[in-house]
């Protein structure tokens, strides 16, 4: 019997671009505040080498970038930056159909996100999301090694109290999906996001995802079968 063939015990998500659509909104912001110090990169490379990452790996891995293309460290200038803050608080929604089909779910579920807790404490509540999930809502603080080491997913299925390979994740970044397969979870890829490119169900079933899921009313019916 394949693992798609067996019931899961409990689902984990991994939080924006699956159930908060702010990676479309990252995306776009942190090109141009980047771009604005003299570093650019394809749309494509970024999404495949930095998303997914905790914050201080992201603002590490952009430092590492900025020396060797630019002499010199550019992350500070995007950390104390108040910007992407603001359009977020501005702009960000539920991806179409999360918070309907979170609701439906009853399995256990946790969150495991690379975010920080005060920035996904703050989306989950404004898209209605928060009383859904907590207290089983953890993030990059929680453990050592954030994504793509496999530390958080195995932190949320403990506090779970269900074994890894009875767990399925839903990932849309290939450091989420290299981090749960690292886990030893079942990985299906999310598609619905605002900031999937034509490339992203590729690059996550080179990762391991198992499936790709194209949108949430298609999570809701796979979710439910599982």
């Amino acid at each position: 019997m394949s693992r798609s063939d067996q019931l899961f015990k409990a689902v984990i998500f991994d939080c924006d671009g699956v159930l908060v659509d702010s990676e479309k909104i990252a995306l776009a912001v942190e090109l141009e505040m980047l771009a604005e110090q003299g570093l650019t990169f394809e749309r494509s490379d970024y999404v495949q080498r930095f998303m997914g990452l905790s914050t201080y790996a992201y603002h590490a891995a952009i430092d590492e970038e900025s020396q060797k293309r630019l002499g010199r460290p550019i992350a500070e200038v995007i950390r104390q930056s108040e910007r992407l803050r603001a359009v977020m608080v501005a702009e960000l929604t539920e991806v179409p159909g999360a918070v309907h089909a979170v609701a439906a779910l009853k399995l256990p579920k946790a969150i495991a996100s690379s975010g920080s807790m005060p920035g996904m404490e703050r989306k989950l509540k404004s898209t209605g999301l928060w009383d859904h999930f907590a207290p089983h809502v953890y993030s990059a603080d929680h453990v050592a090694n954030a994504k793509p080491a496999p530390d958080l997913f195995l932190h949320a299925a403990a506090a779970l109290a269900v074994a890894p390979a009875d767990c399925l994740v839903l990932e849309d970044s290939v450091n989420g999906v290299l981090g749960a397969r690292a886990a030893g979870m079942t990985v299906w890829g999310f598609l619905g996001g605002g900031h999937a490119d034509d490339g992203l169900g590729r690059r996550l079933l080179e990762a391991g995802a198992e499936r790709l899921v194209r949108d949430w009313p298609e999570a809701a019916r796979l979710m439910a079968g599982a």
